[in-house]
């Protein structure tokens, strides 16, 4: 499986999608700010970061763009609990590979894994 880093400042919601993901077999890492994140991806190198869009101090697009700027392969799926087609489309265009709304559908991030960690995989 892969290298899954998680990004939320909501430390329950961290520790949902961590457990969940350790169960189906993924290395997962935890960040509860934008600093922290990058800090992550720079030293695990993850295959995948799930990124909460709304985060105090460093937004997620902002973070989205700092990991794109040292590391484009990194596939991103932006989280939110905002569902807007606007940022959807901008964080698409940012290098995001996916967009999912809170709460988390657990069976369509799993295939939305599976497909990235694939793909990566050829």
């Amino acid at each position: 499986m892969g290298r899954i880093l998680v990004v939320d400042d909501e430390i329950e919601a961290c520790n949902a999608l961590e457990e969940f993901l350790n169960l189906k077999g993924h290395e997962v890492y935890t960040a509860l700010d934008g600093p922290t994140a990058l800090a992550k991806v720079q030293e695990v190198r993850p295959d995948i970061v799930l990124l909460d869009m709304i985060m105090p101090g460093m937004e997620g697009t902002e973070v989205l763009k700092r990991i794109k700027e040292f590391d484009f392969d990194t596939s991103v799926v932006m989280v939110t609990v905002v569902a807007e087609e606007n940022k959807a489309k901008k964080t698409m265009e940012l290098g995001a590979f996916d967009y999912i709304t809170k709460p988390v559908d657990l069976g369509y991030l799993e295939n939305v894994l599976l497909v990235k960690l694939l793909d990566t995989a050829d």
